[in-house]
This record gives structure tokens, C-alpha cells and sequence, in this order.
């Protein structure tokens, strides 16, 4: 068995009603199965999964589900942008506790790990292109500056994605392509230089390090945090020694004069 596959438990319970009530958009037949298997994963006792933020979402059901049919073929994402749009206007109302998860169709082909790379950059570009609302005056528009966050909708979101071909950093795998959206309110009150803040990243790089038998991936760190980079966060490589490309994310404008004087100086 490998991790968020399907490893049956409480979770494989888990009503039809109940998963509905926590999906966004449309069900295909094959969702319901694959986000009970996340679900017992993440709420795996024996296991503990290293974000506990997500397995506290899971265990209070604030965690929302949204499905698309395909990662290869962009005509397949047009839902995404509601799904997405629907989820930040409740958010705030599931509490601290909550993300987005976004599971598309598994498939029998795996393919190499530069290939999802492209595919998640490719599904960030595209909400972008399709956000009707302008990038957030105070979040740089270049994912090599400091503060750089991805942002939809006017809300500044951290986004991990876990895939097939995520075989050694365990955390990372998923028997299909998944993205998961957290807007970064859900982490304030956990700055690094709070108790509650360096409690929990202690405690996450602890259980990193027992569920995937390596040290936590380089490039996890802190946002706003000199030397670090969110956009290193979201892909990680599957092996200590990896490495990924440089970002492709491209804003659909470059900033004012201004603005780029301000991250200069951030």
C-alpha cells in the first residue's frame, strides 16, 4: 500500500452524504473513492501524516473536495475557477482549520516528475489568466521576491501539489495528480516567532521525517523569511538531492515603477 491510496478504515465509511457535503462542484464517479483515501490517510492513527493542519481539517470536516477530469487537458479546467471562487467566499467560515483539495482523475500512466511540474505550473498560470480580480497591491508579482505568494481572487493562497511520481518523499505522493489550496489566513498566529508557530513546525518536521524516512526538503521555510521561496514549497523534489526548474509563473502584468522599488527594498 502506498500513501493516499485508498487503504480502506474509518474514512472508506464515510457516507456519500457526508462527502457531498464537503465537495464543491460536480462528483464524478471515481471522486468519491480517491478522497476516501486521503481522508484515511490523513486520519490514520497508526501513521501520522506530517501536515497536521490538514489532519485537523479532516477530523472537523473542514476540508473541501473539488474534481477534474483531466491534468493533460486544459479544456478540463474551466471548473476549476468556480470551484475555487466558491471556496474563498466560505472559507473564513470552516475555521483555521481548512483547505481545498483538488483531485483529478487517476490514471494508469505515471508520468516523469519534470512532466507534473509543468502540469501544476500549467493549472496555476491558467487560474491566473482567468482571475477577474487584480493581483493583490501588497504581493509582488515576481515568485523570486520575498514575498511572493500565489494569489486568486485577491486572497493570497500557499498551494502544495502531491503527485504519482512522488515515490521516495512519501508526503508528496498521491495515486493521482492533487493540488491543494490554503489561504495564508489560516496561518496567521502561526509566525515562526510565535509558541504556537515554532510548536507546530517542530512537531511537522518531526513527523516529516517518520512518515517519509528522510530530513524535511530544503526548501521548506518561512514566509518572508530571508533565502527562502514559496514557490520552492508548493513542488517539491522527490529526493533529498533534487532539484526542480525555475518557476515559469508569468503575471499578466509587469508592476508600476513603484511597486518594483518596494520589493527592491523588502
Amino acid at each position: 500500500m502506498t500513501p493516499l491510496d485508498p487503504p480502506g478504515g474509518p474514512a472508506g465509511a464515510l457516507s456519500q452524504q457526508a462527502l457531498a457535503s464537503c465537495t464543491i462542484g460536480s462528483t464524478p464517479v471515481w471522486g468519491p473513492p480517491v478522497a476516501r483515501g486521503l481522508l484515511a490517510t490523513l486520519l490514520d492513527p497508526g501513521r501520522p501524516f506530517p501536515c497536521t493542519f490538514a489532519v485537523s481539517a479532516a477530523k472537523k470536516n473542514a476540508l473541501r473536495f473539488g474534481y477534474l477530469e483531466s491534468v493533460h487537458d486544459d479544456g478540463t479546467w474551466g471548473p476549476l475557477v468556480d470551484i475555487l471562487h466558491d471556496y474563498l467566499d466560505c472559507y473564513q467560515e470552516l475555521g483555521k482549520d481548512t483547505s481545498l483539495v483538488v483531485l483529478f482523475r487517476p490514471e494508469e500512466q505515471v508520468l516523469s516528475l519534470e512532466a507534473y511540474f509543468e502540469r501544476f505550473w500549467a493549472v496555476l498560470q491558467f487560474l491566473h489568466e482567468k482571475d477577474s480580480q487584480p493581483w493583490p497591491a501588497e504581493v509582488p508579482t515576481d515568485p523570486e521576491s520575498l514575498w511572493w505568494e500565489f494569489s486568486f481572487a485577491g486572497t493570497q493562497i500557499f498551494v502544495v501539489c502531491n503527485t504519482p511520481a512522488h515515490l521516495t518523499r512519501h508526503s508528496r505522493h498521491a495515486p493521482g495528480f492533487m493540488i491543494t489550496f490554503q489561504p495564508r489566513w489560516v496561518f496567521e498566529g502561526l509566525e515562526p516567532d510565535t509558541p504556537r508557530g515554532a510548536r507546530a513546525r517542530t512537531v511537522i518536521r518531526n513527523r516529516i521525517r517518520r512518515f517519509d524516512g528522510l530530513e524535511p526538503a530544503p526548501e521548506l521555510g518561512n514566509h518572508g523569511e530571508e533565502g527562502n521561496l514559496e514557490w520552492r514549497q508548493y513542488f517539491l523534489p522527490d529526493t533529498p538531492d533534487g532539484t526542480v526548474p525555475s518557476c515559469p509563473f508569468r503575471a499578466r502584468h509587469e508592476p508600476a515603477i513603484g511597486d518594483q522599488t518596494l520589493e527592491a527594498d523588502r
